[in-house]
């Protein structure tokens, strides 16, 4: 089993307060030789006439030396699982769970900005201490 990201149970918790209900624990996808693990699956029914939403959601915690080499990580791996996704479960969409405080700093630098919009991340931000979902960007 693949090390967890140190606000796993956070993310976790806070999505359920959310009335999400957490499938997979990891979700693990596999591309012919390739596999991966995305931290969580989710799902939640949002009207009986439109079905469910489902979503996958990898985890960062950003508690390294640097925020940068962090986002390079979290980044490929976003780009990576996602096309996984579109190969193997193309109607789940995408988050990169990040804590609010890296949101709130390195996530607003012009860099962050422009890298969030060209490469279409959805986020998903955090209170790790709360154990709450603040926002949701898409």
């Amino acid at each position: 089993m693949s090390a967890r990201d140190l606000f796993h149970e956070a993310v976790k918790h806070g999505l359920e307060k959310e009335q999400w209900h957490i499938s997979q624990d990891p979700l693990e996808l596999e591309w012919e030789e390739v596999k991966v693990k995305i931290d969580l699956a989710a799902e939640r029914l949002i009207a009986a006439e439109r079905g469910e939403e489902r979503i996958a959601v990898e985890i960062k915690s950003f508690v390294g030396t640097s925020a940068i080499s962090d986002f390079h990580t979290a980044l490929g791996q976003f780009l990576n699982y996602r096309l996984m996704l579109e190969e193997n479960d193309h109607q789940r969409q995408l988050y990169l769970a990040v804590p609010v405080e890296i949101y709130q700093t390195f996530f607003q630098s012009r860099f962050a900005q422009v890298s969030i919009e060209r490469h279409q991340l959805s986020l998903i931000v955090y209170d790790p201490i709360a154990e709450e979902i603040l926002t949701w960007i898409s």
